[in-house]
């Protein structure tokens, strides 16, 4: 089970030293003296991709994106570090952590996440939030992977193989709050839940597998799905 982070699992309002920090990485690693003057929609992309489309926007030469793109990694982490408040608590979900709570302590579900946030981003908004624990650090992809959210899912399975090959896409399920999630689900041929957390209502998420609304609908559906993800068992 593939998680995104921002507006599905801690409010956006929890973001805001993400986007400072990005936009830090931009002008260091890049030389984008406003980088907001792109005037760029985040929702749903991978910080590798906000870069690469703040420098097209911005007319910066095509060549510049893929040769700076582990240092912005590197100089956006080290940015949050410094700007990330101490305590995200207050920003999770009513609900979120019940229902992690009882979806990890489950022997038939695996935690991960898939997310555009850059990977030491990712791990430090939900150390500051409460909620490590509750997911596996060796699966998921994040946004220091691809540029692309459609090529996450691949990378998320793969990480989550049993050695003889990526973890089959009919037993996983993506949960997020935007199109892009919705999208990049269905790309690999995986089922999407879609929660109305985010920006996003219902009728824009309508391409979803299943739609909820807040985190008790969610924990239904999710119970529901879990069974239908276990492998088939044999005949006596």
């Amino acid at each position: 089970m593939l998680w995104d982070i921002d507006s599905t699992l801690i409010m956006a309002e929890a973001c805001r030293a993400h986007i400072a920090a990005v936009y830090a990485a931009m002008r260091t690693e890049y030389g984008v003296p406003d980088p907001a003057a792109a005037g760029l929609r985040f929702s749903g992309m991978t910080d590798l991709g906000i870069a690469r489309d703040i420098l097209s926007a911005l007319s910066y030469p095509p060549d510049l994106f893929p040769g700076r793109s582990a240092d912005f990694c590197r100089e956006a982490a080290r940015q949050h570090a410094a700007l990330c408040p101490d305590d995200l608590t207050g920003f999770v979900f009513p609900g979120i952590p019940q229902l992690l709570t009882g979806l990890s302590a489950r022997q038939d579900v695996r935690l991960g996440l898939l997310t555009g946030n850059i990977q030491e981003i990712a791990l430090l908004k939900l150390a500051r939030a409460g909620l490590a624990p509750f997911f596996d650090p060796g699966v998921g992809a994040f946004g220091c992977d691809a540029a692309d959210r459609l090529a996450l899912a691949p990378i998320a399975r793969a990480r989550a193989g049993d050695g003889a090959g990526p973890h089959p896409s009919e037993r996983t399920l993506i949960i997020g709050d935007t199109p892009r999630d919705v999208a990049c689900a269905h790309a690999d041929g995986i089922r999407c839940v879609a929660v109305t957390t985010g920006r996003y209502d219902a009728g824009q998420l309508a391409a979803a597998d299943l739609i909820a609304v807040d985190t008790a609908q969610l924990a239904a559906i999710l119970n529901l799905e879990i069974g239908s993800l276990l492998p088939a068992r044999p005949l006596p």
